[in-house]
């Protein structure tokens, strides 16, 4: 397979995007696909319970939140088009029964959220005038705000913005809605049934989950404390309006609690117990059994030494997704133990998965490997055994072999990666790709930082799991969690002299690339490593991590990061870069600035002694995306992102002439 045919079935492919399941049996997928320009993505829903999969939502437009009722009928917000061909400014509210067609139930100024199903009641989320009590009054000032094209926006908490997207001016707001309600002749109408707005505590509503009964909804509050600026609260929420609500956890300088999941009898609810990273303690996780009545906690598992996702199978046994050396495991025990039996994957197989999700005697989820795009499986709860599912996304042939590499630490920890080789006889040129995060691991399938293309190309890559990747236990998290450019450096530099001593991999061509986290670690490499590679890609990067503390929508990067940016920050050490930078950053990432790359960008060009080319210009480039965000999920950006690392890599590692991409201009 060529480049290009790589890059082109890679972006061009059908991608599964996660499933839903009842109890009955039924089984949705969301998955996405080009338009009919080919140039963005569409998002629609799949029914996977038989042989085939069978597509059930159409349009040209995406589908948003979905949600899955007993009795199979679908509810989702989609924008469609109107009597006078044009799409809604909003997306509505449309039902889906089993057999028939959709019908849409409601329109709401802003659309919605989240949706969620229990019985005959429907839960949303959805942003909400701040003045408004009601939906006819959210919509009268919405449309005041939008009439008078007022954008301004008055703030009186943190963040302003979140990862691609702007707070505000509305706030998000759950809202109850019988179903019962719903007219068996109903002609479509602008709204079939009222929404009933909760009355939640103080802060920014972050997370929440209904129980079975539809009988209460705990929901996840953030608000500043003295000293901790996004503090969480858990409170528990009639929905019936009749009881006062009641706070379940108070809010914590040094650590929070996230919502998992409610018992299927609502007496218990998962938790998950965070421990902040600060200058004197490291990030962990904990999952926590927290009794609804008492607001008592208890450890879940606590011999187990895994970064838990769970779900309730019965009111006494839980199964949970967990990174796990390199891959992925599900896992499942009582709530009792001291830890769970490992049910499915583990190391010496080969998935890892996400989403679980519970149908009877089995739990369906997403499963990929680095070597496999994501499909959906079901898991049988008593054996194990994996079933896979029928799949709506494109099952993409990977050329080329996976294998692994081993190393030790400084320390003498053990270390691995997964190394992605060429079919062709080498030696091979090799790209070294540091993961993101930083808490993460190479497990998975990715369409950002796939290695296809990239081994059609030609090259080896190596994708290191360092100090801080999760699925190794607490400790590996603790061995770098204080000095980010310390062990986790030491450990890529570790596994990289692994790779290259094999004789199918040309330690004279080599090059260095990242992304985030990855991209703070690709800075610190071009300013520790000489001319060591020949040349390094850093996207969306970490540069000066003290003004990336105070500007970031993270607020805990800047206590986190305080002691530690005197020693650890890259921009310390950009008169030592060498080699030929690419730059990659998108204006509207939020969460790692675009300041970042305008710092990187103009210290490279003063204080770099990277030579200058044949013609005396400089041989850094900048590749800038006015509308993407921390990632390049467009198209034709997604595209121009590879064809440019890989010319940029073409150029320098392997002394080619490749050309400007064309359609950049």
């Amino acid at each position: 397979m060529t480049t290009d045919d790589a890059v082109d079935t890679l972006l061009d492919s059908c991608r599964l995007q996660g499933v839903l399941a009842n109890e009955s049996g039924r089984v949705i997928a969301r998955y996405s696909f080009p338009n009919a320009e080919g140039n963005a993505y569409l998002t629609h829903l799949a029914d996977i319970s038989g042989e085939k999969p069978r597509r059930i939502t159409r349009g040209d437009q995406s589908v948003g939140p979905v949600a899955l009722s007993e009795d199979g009928t679908i509810f989702f917000a989609a924008k469609r088009s109107g009597e006078d061909g044009k799409d809604a400014e909003s997306p509505s509210l449309w039902a889906l029964p089993d057999n028939g067609e959709a019908r849409k139930l409601a329109d709401h100024d802003g659309g919605f959220s989240r949706l969620e199903i229990r019985g005959g009641t429907l839960v949303v989320q959805f942003p909400v005038h701040t003045w408004a009590s009601n939906e006819t009054e959210h919509q009268e000032f919405s449309s005041e705000r939008t009439d008078g094209k007022v954008s301004g926006i008055l703030h009186s908490g943190f963040p302003l913005r979140y990862w691609d997207h702007d707070l505000g001016p509305a706030q998000e707001t759950l809202a109850v809605a019988d179903l019962s309600t719903i007219p068996d002749d109903f002609d479509d109408g602008s709204s079939v049934f009222d929404f009933r707005y909760l009355a939640l505590p103080p802060g920014r509503l972050v997370d929440w989950a209904v129980d079975d009964y539809a009988g209460f909804v705990l929901v996840q509050m953030e608000k500043p404390i003295p000293g901790q600026l996004e503090a969480i609260e858990i409170w528990r929420l009639d929905l019936a309006g009749d009881g006062a609500p009641r706070q379940l956890t108070q809010p914590a300088v040094d650590h929070g609690f996230e919502i998992e999941a409610i018992s299927p009898d609502g007496a218990r609810a998962l938790v998950t117990r965070e421990q902040f990273w600060t200058p004197t303690s490291n990030l962990s996780a904990a999952l926590m059994l927290l009794d609804l009545e008492t607001g008592d906690m208890t450890p879940v598992w606590p011999g187990a030494d895994f970064w838990f996702d769970p779900i309730w199978v019965d009111d006494s046994t839980i199964a949970a997704t967990a990174d796990d050396h390199g891959r992925g495991s599900v896992f499942i025990g009582d709530v009792d133990d001291d830890q769970p039996r490992r049910l499915a994957g583990g190391p010496g197989q080969k998935f890892t998965f996400s989403g679980l999700q519970r149908r009877a005697r089995t739990v369906v989820a997403s499963a990929s490997a680095i070597d496999v795009a994501p499909l959906p499986v079901a898991i049988d709860l008593d054996s194990g055994e994996i079933t896979e599912l029928a799949n709506p996304a494109t099952v993409i042939e990977e050329h080329g072999i996976l294998t692994e590499v081993e190393a030790q630490g400084a320390d003498g920890t053990a270390i691995r990666a997964w190394l992605a080789l060429p079919d062709a006889e080498g030696p091979h040129p090799l790209v070294v790709f540091a993961h993101g995060g930083p808490w993460g691991s190479w497990n998975a399938w990715t369409y950002r930082w796939n290695p296809g293309p990239f081994v059609s190309a030609g090259y080896a890559v190596l994708l290191p799991d360092p100090a801080i990747s999760t699925g190794y236990g607490q400790s590996m998290i603790d061995r770098g969690q204080q000095e980010l450019g310390g062990a986790p450096f030491t450990d890529i530099m570790a596994l990289t002299d692994a790779a290259i001593a094999r004789s199918d991999i040309d330690a004279e061509r080599t090059a260095l690339a990242g992304g985030s986290y990855g991209g703070y670690m690709a800075n610190w490499v071009a300013g520790h490593t000489g001319n060591r590679f020949k040349c390094i890609v850093t996207h969306a990067s970490l540069w000066n991590t003290t003004s990336m503390g105070r500007t970031t929508d993270n607020s805990s990067w800047d206590v986190a990061m305080r002691e530690q940016s005197e020693t650890y920050s890259p921009h310390l050490f950009a008169d030592r870069i060498q080699v030929p930078m690419l730059v990659v950053h998108g204006d509207k990432d939020y969460r790692v600035p675009i300041g970042q790359g305008q710092e990187l960008w103009y210290d490279l060009l003063t204080r770099s002694q990277t030579p200058l080319d044949a013609d005396g210009q400089t041989q850094h480039r900048f590749l800038y995306f006015p509308d993407e965000g921390h990632w390049v999920a467009g198209r034709g950006n997604a595209e121009v992102w590879y064809r440019t690392v890989l010319a940029f890599l073409d150029i320098h590692v392997l002394d080619g002439d490749a050309q400007r991409v064309r359609v950049l201009g």
